[in-house]
């Protein structure tokens, strides 16, 4: 039997963190808990988690600044809550590394059924349904290359560090060269039955976009009024 994976909760409410955790653990996960950002900065050093839910407002050390602290050296998922229905909000912890984000209050079915999509996101695609579709376990397209046994992309050489999300969103434009995507397209390949604004898919596209200029890339093409497309030939 496979080991469960892990989960680290880190929220300064105690009754959130236990009703999580309960959802969590009744869904078959291990849950690790911490009520500050430190607290939950440590524990990553301890032991990197599969996926780090994580509060958005908290003493001592809020969420994006843990945010910051992890995607310095580590692109395990991040799933950000927040009481505050900001777009504002929404869209700097998304461009932070964030690789989901859900409002308070919400439902645990629901944020159980948000985390098991990413984590399904997140497994090699040589395990995914979505590999099973891709004849090799390396695509190339120019300077382009994804490798989805090892979850590795380079430009040219240079390697570049995709969030999860990021990764997916690339690999979607990738597998169908010269074909524009809608946003709600991408949506339903990226995040399947959760819904999210077109901005949250922006965003992502952002993030892609300057990741591979710092390499000297370019993979990303907007197409004005209908969606995106790989920027290659």
């Amino acid at each position: 039997m496979s080991e469960r994976p892990s989960i680290l909760v880190v929220d300064d409410d105690p009754h959130l963190r236990e009703v999580v955790s309960f959802a969590l653990e009744q869904a078959g996960f291990r849950v690790e808990q911490a009520e500050n950002g430190r607290e939950g900065l440590a524990r990553v050093q301890r032991a990197l988690p599969a996926l780090i839910v994580l509060d958005l407002m908290m003493p001592e050390l809020d969420g994006l600044e843990m945010c910051r602290q992890v995607r310095r050296a580590h692109e395990v998922p991040i799933v950000f809550l927040s009481s505050r229905d900001d777009e504002v909000d929404r869209i700097l912890g998304l461009e932070l590394g964030g690789d989901d984000y859900i409002s308070k209050p919400f439902s645990p079915r629901e944020l159980v059924a948000r985390i098991k999509a990413v984590l399904r996101r997140a497994r090699p695609a040589g395990a995914s349904p979505a590999a099973a579709a891709t004849p090799s376990p390396v695509l190339e397209r120019g300077p382009l290359r994804m490798d989805f046994e090892h979850w590795r992309v380079q430009w040219d050489g240079h390697a570049v560090v995709l969030t999860v999300t990021e990764f997916h969103l690339l690999a979607a434009l990738l597998r169908a060269p010269g074909k524009v995507f809608t946003r709600d397209e991408l949506m339903t390949r990226v995040y399947e039955d959760a819904v999210v604004s077109d901005r949250t898919i922006d965003s992502h596209v952002r993030r892609i976009r300057q990741k591979f200029v710092a390499v000297g890339g370019d993979v990303v093409e907007t197409v004005h009024g209908l969606g995106y497309r790989l920027a290659l030939p």
